[in-house]
């Protein structure tokens, strides 16, 4: 089972480090208004899609032929959980590429610095390094910091309903467009939820403590 279990945890290492790829070229995709990069995001979704499909199949296997207990039993229930949402993330990188190449469109800089789309991303990338290194190490502490960028994420996409509708009070040209900028902003609020998720499962996993349905996790106990 320990032979098992190990290719279970490198399995999901490799998809972790997949999908922060994924979104740090969806990332570069957007600002340059890459096309080429926007493809090669869509296209990389089927190895998260197939990982998801052996990371699962692994899983199952592994409580079917060994009935695993206490923290192994634990490792494996947290994995299958963050398997399922990593491939979420991985869809969310793959919307926002699709509507880079979708949409053709060169976004005015300066109003996505007023949105703070870059922040935005950026936390979501050092969220999922702090996940990679919390499961990897099995240290609940690295996880629990996502909590605090998770809330600075949602903090920024409030902020960013008001900055978009003043832009748009003097700014009619491209509304449809500049629409599309605040979606990209809830995909990016989605995957702060989603690793915030995968946080929780790490803890259940190495501190046997369930966050799930807390009213919010404190970063610092």
């Amino acid at each position: 089972m320990e032979s098992e279990l190990g290719k279970v945890r490198q399995s999901a290492l490799e998809m972790m480090n997949i999908v922060r790829t994924q979104l740090q070229k969806c990332k570069e995709a957007f600002l340059t208004s890459n096309n080429e990069l926007a493809l090669d995001v869509m296209h990389n979704e089927k190895r998260v899609n197939g990982y998801d499909l052996l990371i699962d199949n692994d899983c199952e296997n592994i409580i079917a032929c060994f009935n695993p207990v206490a923290i192994d039993l634990r490792l494996i229930l947290a994995t299958l959980k963050i398997n399922y949402h990593l491939e979420r993330i991985g869809d969310n990188a793959e919307g926002i590429a699709r509507n880079v190449l979708d949409l053709q469109a060169k976004w005015n800089p300066e109003l996505i610095k007023s949105l703070e789309l870059v922040e935005a991303f950026d936390a979501s990338d050092e969220m999922l390094g702090f996940i990679i290194d919390a499961y990897e190490h099995e240290d609940s502490a690295l996880a629990r910091k996502v909590f605090e960028k998770d809330i600075f994420i949602d903090d920024i996409t409030d902020r960013a309903i008001h900055t978009l509708s003043d832009y748009f009070k003097v700014n009619h040209s491209n509304i449809e467009k500049d629409l599309y900028l605040l979606l990209i902003h809830r995909k990016l609020e989605r995957t702060g939820d989603l690793i915030k998720n995968m946080a929780e499962e790490i803890i259940f996993y190495v501190e046997a403590k369930v966050l799930k349905h807390k009213a919010e996790p404190d970063p610092l106990v």
